[in-house]
């Protein structure tokens, strides 16, 4: 190899991930187990926090309410997050305690979460779309010591008790922030291994499960978004920068929002800019013009809508370094549309895979991965372990299909209060069975087509099993199957297959809202299909949606 010869995957990888490197890998007990971890890593989200003092005055969250410019600066963050800390001690909550916020994307849910962090207390982030049955289950399973919510939610318990002590944004915060204006972060012993965040998901048995993930974890992933992003510069002959403005538009009880966005942005120095309120997008791009964005980050459907705004073509082109997916798969129309508005950012979009349970992240495809498979998602991030696994749990070798189990310091501790849940999630040394089927194959994960029925619409995840208890429940409906079909904007929207009952009259639009009285608005269908034959099913009674999706004609086979 000359001096000239541009450096390999593997070479960068090894580069930044071994002996010395700024990255470097080592071993480590975690859980009873050994793993990889990093070995200059925060050992904390406080000390993320303390470390951030460095970047002083700079603005860390930019929030545009309307037009009225919000802004935190790293050092006035610290600050509020220290008094709220306070605050909240005194008000009884302490070291493992739970904080539920129930709020819109704001500087409040902001600091709220860091001052629970910063304290050894837990943050419960629900999500700010459920309906109050949801909302009412949420606060029973947890059993937070306070909520934060701000008004509108509230509204959603139509004058219920939430049972809990509450602190009501618009009313109540300012007093939280002046509660002690001259603090230090609170002195409390914090493990790596402590609950930081309940990450709500949507599960299998009908109602959200909560994922704990750790101090670990959450560092674990702002570390391998690092890797990533350092290897692609290193591939490309680039050098470091001063990171422009990233926006940032996920709600932050999503991993992208709070984890992606917040806690990443926390370790690099990097200013958040937060529109708030209804997504829309002549106003994103002249806050993007305005800011000086350079790294778009959302959903399929919110950059879609970005590059379809007929004012997009007012933000220069140049002026943006990256474009980023979250919460679902990058779609070719969105690359071919990015890349058209874009020309410089031809064959830099990446791929990764992950799910709330692993953290986020298990691997991640660079742009020459992806042309020559559709299905590769990547090599393992340095710190992640994967295998592939039959039926039995016997271990796969290269090219077979199996189910993907992953081991790493990213993975979440467990399902909150769920033992149940946790038997079926963890193998034998604490493997997270995925529930993703795929193989891999020269170093390489790649995903199956039949993949778990998850619907994820507009970054949402639906589960069709929760929409099909429901449906259930209605006394016209005999059977239903619930599954996704493509959406060009949504990525996917939930459709519903019924078989209604003799002589019991009902409609669609009647169907639509008895779903709507118990479920957030994105897990209802918008397709409701009647048919008056038994749903297709395989030998042992399940019924194959493969055939209704019209990927198969056999009802013996998936």
């Amino acid at each position: 190899m000359t001096d000239t010869t541009p450096p390999t995957f593997d070479e960068v990888t090894a580069a930044l991930t071994g002996p010395g490197g700024f990255f470097e890998v080592t071993t480590d007990d975690v859980l009873g187990e050994r793993m990889s971890v990093f070995a200059n890593r925060p050992r904390s989200l406080r000390d993320v926090l303390v470390a951030a003092r460095q970047f002083g005055d700079a603005e860390y969250g930019v929030f545009d309410d309307a037009g009225n410019r919000r802004v935190l600066t790293f050092a006035g963050h610290e600050r509020q997050v220290a008094s709220v800390a306070a605050a909240l001690l005194d008000r009884g909550v302490g070291r493992g305690d739970r904080v539920a916020v129930l709020a819109a994307n704001c500087p409040e849910y902001l600091v709220t979460f860091w001052a629970c962090a910063s304290m050894g207390a837990v943050a419960v982030c629900f999500n700010g779309w459920w309906t109050r049955a949801e909302i009412e289950h949420a606060l029973a399973h947890t059993q937070p010591t306070l909520l934060v919510a701000d008004r509108r939610r509230l509204d959603r318990l139509e004058g219920a008790d939430p049972g809990v002590p509450t602190v009501v944004i618009e009313d109540d915060f300012e007093t939280l922030l002046g509660y002690a204006p001259d603090a230090a972060l609170p002195d409390v012993p914090i493990a790596e291994d402590d609950p930081v965040v309940l990450q709500f998901t949507s599960g299998t048995t009908g109602r959200p499960k909560a994922a704990v993930l750790s101090h670990r974890s959450l560092v674990s992933f702002v570390l391998a978004a690092f890797v990533i992003g350092a290897r692609e510069m290193m591939l490309k002959g680039g050098s470091p920068a001063p990171a422009r403005p990233r926006l940032a538009v996920f709600p932050m009880f999503h991993l992208s929002g709070m984890q992606s966005a917040a806690v990443t942005s926390m370790m690099a120095g990097q200013t958040l800019v937060w529109p708030m309120g209804r997504f829309d997008p002549a106003r994103v791009v002249r806050l993007c013009i305005d800011e000086g964005v350079g790294a778009v980050n959302g959903t399929v459907t919110h950059i879609l809508r970005l590059l379809e705004e007929p004012t997009i073509g007012d933000l220069d082109p140049t002026q943006v370094t990256s474009v980023a997916i979250g919460g679902s798969a990058t779609t070719p129309e969105l690359i071919r549309a990015t890349e058209a508005r874009f020309p410089h950012l031809a064959d830099s979009f990446g791929s990764g895979y992950g799910l709330t349970e692993s953290g986020g992240l298990v691997s991640h495809a660079v742009n020459a991965m992806l042309r020559e498979s559709a299905d590769c998602v990547g090599p393992p991030l340095p710190t992640v372990q994967v295998r592939i696994v039959d039926d039995d749990g016997v271990e796969l070798s290269d090219g077979r299909d199996g189910e993907i189990c992953v081991r790493s310091p990213l993975v979440m501790l467990g399902y909150w209060r769920d033992p149940e849940a946790d038997a079926a999630a963890f193998a034998p040394g604490r493997w997270l069975r995925t529930g993703d089927y795929g193989r891999m194959q020269d170093g390489r994960l790649h995903l199956s087509t039949r993949l778990r029925d998850l619907i994820v619409r507009a970054g949402e995840n639906v589960y069709p099993i929760e929409v099909e208890g429901r449906l259930e429940q209605h006394p016209a409906v005999v059977e239903c199957a619930v599954y996704g079909v493509d959406n060009r904007t949504l990525g996917q929207e939930v459709k519903a297959v019924v078989v209604l009952r003799p002589g019991v009259g009902t409609t669609t639009d009647d169907l639509i809202a008895f779903c709507t009285e118990t479920l957030a608005y994105y897990k209802v269908p918008s397709i409701v299909e009647v048919r008056e034959d038994q749903l297709p099913r395989n030998a042992t009674g399940k019924v194959v949606k493969g055939v209704l999706r019209g990927e198969v004609d056999n009802v013996y086979e998936e």
